[in-house]
Formats: C-alpha cells, sequence, structure tokens
C-alpha cells in the first residue's frame, strides 16, 4: 500500500501514523479499526461484487467509507498493518455452528501479527462481536478483554480453538494462507442458502459505551449492557439510520434476497 493510501486509512480509523510496529500500536489501531469501521454485509443484498485484493478492500473501506465482513475487514487491515511495517500471516478458521461442528473451510479470516517488540498477536476485527484488542498468540490461560474473556486452547488435531466466555468461537489453522486463498470462502458466504449472510442483514459498530447495530430494519443500541431496539417502518428512516450511525450513504434499502421490499 502506498503512503498516501496508508495516511488516508488512518484518517479513516482516526488514528496517528505509528512510530513504529510496537504492541501497543498494534493495540490501538485494532480498537480504533473497530470503533471506525462497522462489519456488514450489506454488499451480498445489494448485488455489489466483493473482490479480494488489496486494492479493492482498500478502496470500499476507505474511498466509499464502507465496512465489511471477515474477509473484507481483515484482509484490508492485513494490508495497513504490512504497509506500517508489522509481518502479518493470514490464517483461515472454521466457526463453530450452533451444533458444535465447525463450518467450512475458509469460513472465516483471522490474523497473525508479529511486533518489532516482539509480540506475536491473534488479531481479529472482522469476528462481529469479538475482543477489542488482540489476544496473545502463545497464551493458553484466560485472556480478560472489554469484549469477554478469551483462551486459545490447542486442539488434538494440531489447530487452535479460540474460545469467548468458555464458548468455542471458532478453529484456527497455523499455516500461512494468501488473500486469493478465501475466494471460495467468500463466494460460498455470499451465494449460499445455508449462509447465515445470505438470509440476514447486518451492519454492526463497537462504541466508546457499547454497541449499535442495524439488522435489517431493527435498530438495536446497546449502552453499558442495556439494549434498546427499535422499528424503522420508513426506508428514510433505514437510510438516515445507515448515514448516521454508520457513515454509510446508500441510495437504496439493502433487501434481504428473496424477501419481498416492504412500504417505505
Amino acid at each position: 500500500m502506498e503512503l498516501l493510501q496508508t495516511d488516508a486509512y488512518l484518517r479513516r480509523i482516526g488514528a496517528e501514523r505509528p512510530a513504529a510496529p510496537t504492541t501497543r500500536a498494534l493495540h490501538d489501531l485494532h480498537l480504533a479499526h473497530l470503533l471506525a469501521v462497522p462489519f456488514e454485509n450489506l454488499s451480498i443484498h445489494l448485488g455489489e461484487d466483493i473482490e479480494l485484493t488489496d486494492e479493492a478492500l482498500v478502496a470500499k473501506i476507505v474511498d466509499r467509507h464502507r465496512g465489511g465482513f471477515c474477509y473484507e475487514l481483515n484482509g484490508a487491515f492485513a494490508a495497513l498493518l504490512t504497509s506500517l511495517g508489522f509481518e502479518v500471516t493470514r490464517l483461515q478458521a472454521r466457526v463453530y455452528e450452533p451444533s458444535g461442528r465447525p463450518g467450512i473451510p475458509y469460513d472465516h479470516m483471522a490474523l497473525r501479527v508479529r511486533t518489532s517488540d516482539g509480540g506475536d498477536w491473534l488479531a481479529d476485527i472482522g469476528f462481529g462481536t469479538h475482543s477489542h484488542f488482540p489476544l496473545a498468540f502463545g497464551e493458553r490461560g484466560d485472556q480478560s478483554d472489554p469484549g469477554g474473556t478469551f483462551r486459545i486452547e490447542d486442539t488434538a488435531d494440531g489447530d487452535l480453538d479460540v474460545l469467548r466466555d468458555g464458548k468455542p468461537q471458532y478453529v484456527l489453522e497455523h499455516r500461512p494462507r494468501a488473500l486469493a486463498d478465501f475466494t471460495i470462502g467468500a463466494w460460498w458466504h455470499r451465494t449460499s442458502p445455508l449462509s447465515h449472510f445470505t438470509r440476514s442483514l447486518v451492519c454492526s459498530l463497537l462504541t466508546g459505551t457499547g454497541r449499535i447495530t442495524l439488522s435489517g430494519r431493527t435498530l438495536t443500541t446497546t449502552v453499558a449492557g442495556e439494549r434498546e431496539t427499535a422499528e424503522l417502518a420508513k426506508d428514510a428512516d433505514v437510510l438516515d439510520a445507515y448515514a448516521t450511525h454508520f457513515g454509510i450513504a446508500l441510495e437504496q434499502v439493502p433487501e434481504v434476497r428473496g424477501r419481498a421490499p416492504e412500504a417505505g
């Protein structure tokens, strides 16, 4: 990524350019990204293409002021971190289903990041509600975070289970992967009727006091653990919510595929 793109990306997330790729810098960038760039799957329901290249992912987040889901968010974050001197490895993961079984291969992308002061971290700003800060990659005990209590455990097959509050979230491989390797997972999540992304709409952002989420026409605001919901009946209200809470300017209200549009 070129210097101007890096500076624009840092402005997008409200972060200063770090003097060095340190652990402190990584922690600050991780949180800043979560507070500025929403986790969202709107492209799937707007008929937009999702191109897994550094250039396309950065352009979507920086130039179009959008968010994305795991491949997009962690893919773009990897490009930013690399441009700032961090050593970044993309890792593939399989997300645990409610049945307790892991999902498809390349179900999720996470990042292993090494810092100049010897840190080795699991960074993941693309899993929706997750840790606010990177997790120590080599730590096998509980790791406290504002997002919960996390733990990384070795599996019998040589992989890693990532748990939140005692519940397995995903199983992670060690083997380095290229961005293009995740094309099949992104395609499946964009097209399969079995994917939860094709069956639901989500746009969610961490805030300084909690989280704000727009799921279709339901706006949920969480402050200090207290949730309030509001139903947005009019298209104009939905579009205003995207613009006001997430900085996303849309010309049409995204609708889940196969669902008849509601009157605005």
